[in-house]
């Protein structure tokens, strides 16, 4: 039976992309841009800071990395806790050592809890980026507008008043969002997010502010080269985990060379590569970034200002 002639026909249909999220856009037809001192390749150091509920509730599914054994699973609850003790200071000295600012990706909760650790943290130097409440308060299609709207508000006020900072990002808990996020987000002051991974550079998106049109920033934060990913979740090895990051770096460093400014986002987990006998791997690819003349490594919000000034002006 042949199609109905209207079959095709939709308000969406059009050049690109069928949703009005953002702009259609190839990466090689945009106008190459320059990042700050003729910098041709933005680095961004994401440390992601994470509190498992031991009694976790899995709604509306169990988050990656979350509690696996029957409650209460201590084994796993204590080795995420061991990155917020122990792996943090060691992934900071590494740091450091490479003359690296990080951005700090923390849920608001284990902010809230451990005074001791935010202190430390913006001793060293950093952004804070709103990361929800904790990695078992997910944000998903479903849920009630009212409960997201108040998770989104609680997480980012309480990141705020315990940091001091304005808290202009966010990372959602796994990167699941609902259709609801973004609005809910730009309603709450948030300029960027770094839960979409499709693109190496930094885009801006449509959201709504109380009833009005606005646009959020997105800020790609990869996950095919986070530590997690790679170790956790694919179980490669550590020397595996260096040279797949070693390659996207390289290879991002030379195609800024040739077509204009690209971004390097390398997100990492304390209680992971913090472990004693992952920090050298860690040092080895900090050393690697930070080898070479034509990097320039700021937080995620210097990185976004740069972007939208370099648009601006082309």
């Amino acid at each position: 039976m042949a199609l109905n002639d209207n079959y095709l026909d939709y308000p969406l249909r059009r050049h690109g992309y069928d949703h009005e999220h953002f702009e259609w856009s190839m990466l090689s037809q945009r106008p190459p841009i320059t990042w700050p001192e003729g910098k041709t390749l933005a680095v961004w150091i994401n440390i992601s800071l994470q509190f498992y509920p031991l009694n976790q509730r899995g709604e509306p599914f169990k988050v990656p990395n979350g509690m696996t054994m029957p409650y209460p699973d201590l084994r796993h609850f204590s080795l995420r806790d061991y990155g917020n003790r122990v792996g943090i200071y060691r992934v900071l000295k590494a740091l450091a050592a490479h003359n690296i600012t990080p951005t700090f990706a923390i849920n608001a909760q284990l902010a809230e809890q451990t005074p001791y650790l935010i202190q430390r943290l913006k001793e060293h130097g950093g952004e804070f980026i709103a990361h929800g409440w904790n990695m078992d308060h997910l944000h998903y299609g479903g849920q009630p507008l009212k409960e997201e709207a108040e998770l989104v508000k609680r997480s980012v006020e309480t990141l705020r008043r315990v940091t001091g900072q304005p808290v202009r990002g966010w990372l959602s808990p796994a990167k699941h969002q609902s259709f609801n996020t973004l609005n809910l987000l730009a309603e709450n002051g948030i300029e960027y997010c770094a839960d979409w991974v499709n693109d190496d550079m930094p885009y801006f998106c449509r959201a709504q502010s109380h009833g009005k049109a606005g646009r959020l920033a997105m800020m790609p934060l990869a996950t095919e080269i986070e530590d997690q990913f790679v170790m956790s979740q694919n179980l490669h090895s550590e020397d595996s985990w260096v040279t797949q990051v070693k390659d996207a770096f390289d290879f991002l460093l030379e195609e800024s060379r040739e077509h204009g400014g690209r971004l390097f986002a390398l997100n990492l987990h304390p209680w992971l590569v913090g472990q004693p006998h992952r920090i050298a791997c860690l040092e080895e690819v900090l050393a690697h970034i930070s080898g070479h003349s034509e990097v320039w490594q700021a937080p995620a919000g210097e990185i976004l200002d740069a972007f939208s000034t370099a648009t601006e002006q082309t």
